[in-house]
């Protein structure tokens, strides 16, 4: 398949063509041609667009597909379905299915239904037995079968023990641990962020500190293993955007959240961080009305917590914006509030929510958060809009206005539909297949 961009302009800070127009030309799944005034074939793919920009692919580290075991919800075709109109030609899956994805069958599963879909899917495995934090699963297996990195998923790991371990475990593979801070002791029956707002709606609350201080506990113990590491002659310094990172926190929410993570990071600590869509335009006023679809974990917080992970991203302390996609049937949301499931589904929204709603990122940086930074955490190969390279394209309008008036997901859980945004994706270029969002 032949495909003509035509006057591009291009974001992406490892492409010689950074910040210029031009044409791009791929063809068998390559960039042949970057230039201006490319000809055009007949049999040619012709993209033309107002405003149109392209960059690298952008790659999402947080879906629940909900497949195998929940298909009603969503499944891997649907949920790639959503990925590709996102904007996404990557997407990382939590192991939290039925069975979890604690074995290299149910890896061996995902990874075919994988196989042929407009996105790749990258499996998180999980670290310990069906998720529930007991026994470890047999991490080399899965490392070598593929796995991208290693959580427990919605589930935090709250034995310190085996969080240690794991770091340890994963060290000679140079492997990744993921984990959602929340220490689930001090969060049970919480409905939303504890606060003025949960005590004028009558909901039990959901302290900030529950993050925190499994935030605390987990660089405590980062720390404890590169104490380790530091006495081998052999052990690399951490470089921030050269080397990976071995601990990865998931969805983090609040502004001591942000500081302890740029702290641990000022003294060289190996550890990364990504912030949700949805936590930077929501607070917890948010929740007057009682929206289920507004129910998620972690919580929206309160107005100073969002302007902190606005400020974390543009300082570079937040490292990527996820989708935490988690789709949930009807029966699972029209519910009173307290009864309800958490969870959003967001992968069609991340940039236009992001974008509509920015405070003060630069274009170049959002896009850095969406491409050069979740694939250095994940470990995937990079990326550039350069001749000769693989076409892993986005295209999109970072100025252009739709409503969001119908969703690929076969859950309609999202608090978005039927809203107008500002910045409009306009197709991917992934595998050798244009997959336009219309």
């Amino acid at each position: 398949m032949q495909l003509l961009i035509r006057s591009a302009h291009i974001v992406d800070a490892a492409s010689p063509f950074d910040g210029q127009v031009r044409d791009i030309l791929v063809e068998n799944g390559l960039i042949r041609q970057i230039g201006d005034g490319i000809s055009a074939d007949a049999n040619v793919r012709l993209i033309e667009a107002d405003n149109l920009h392209v960059s690298s692919g952008w790659v999402d580290m947080r879906v629940s597909t909900q497949d195998p075991g929940y298909e009603h919800k969503e499944d891997l075709t649907s949920v790639c379905r959503a990925a590709a109109a996102g904007g996404f030609t990557d997407i990382a899956v939590l192991p939290n299915t039925q069975p979890v994805v604690d074995a290299k069958g149910t890896l061996g599963y995902v990874q075919r239904m994988g196989e042929g879909q407009p996105v790749s899917v990258h499996v998180i495995a999980a670290v310990t037995k069906k998720a529930a934090g007991e026994d470890f699963t047999e991490m080399l297996d899965l490392h070598h079968g593929g796995a991208v990195a290693f959580s427990d998923g919605n589930h935090p790991l709250q034995n310190p023990d085996l969080l240690l371990k794991t770091l340890q475990y994963l060290q000679p593979v140079d492997g990744l641990l993921m984990n959602r801070p929340e220490e689930t002791l001090l969060t049970k029956f919480g409905q939303m962020h504890e606060g003025i707002q949960s005590t004028l709606l009558g909901l039990k609350g959901i302290p900030a500190l529950a993050e925190e201080l499994m935030i605390e506990r987990d660089l405590r113990l980062l720390d404890y293993v590169m104490s380790e590491e530091r006495t081998d002659s052999k052990s690399e310094t951490f470089v921030p955007g050269t080397t990976p990172p071995v601990l990865h926190f998931s969805t983090i929410s609040t502004a001591r959240s942000v500081e302890l993570i740029r702290q641990a990071k000022a003294r060289g600590n190996r550890v990364s961080c990504d912030v949700a869509a949805h936590q930077l335009v929501f607070d917890d006023s948010a929740l007057a009305g009682f929206d289920t679809n507004l129910k998620v974990n972690p919580p929206f917080r309160s107005p100073g917590d969002v302007a902190a992970l606005w400020a974390g991203l543009v300082d570079g302390t937040i490292d990527a914006i996820v989708s935490d996609h988690t789709p949930q049937d009807a029966e699972s949301k029209n519910l009173e509030f307290d009864q309800a499931e958490f969870g959003i589904t967001g992968l069609e929204t991340v940039f236009t929510s992001t974008i509509t709603h920015n405070r003060a990122l630069s274009l170049p940086q959002l896009i850095d958060k969406l491409t050069t930074r979740p694939r250095h955490i994940l470990r995937l190969p990079a990326l550039s809009i350069a001749e000769g390279q693989p076409a892993s394209l986005t295209l999109f309008d970072p100025t252009g206005t739709w409503t969001y008036d119908r969703t690929h997901s076969k859950s309609k859980n999202s608090p978005f539909l039927g809203q107008t945004f500002t910045g409009r994706v306009i197709g991917t270029m992934h595998r050798g297949q244009f997959t336009p969002t219309v």
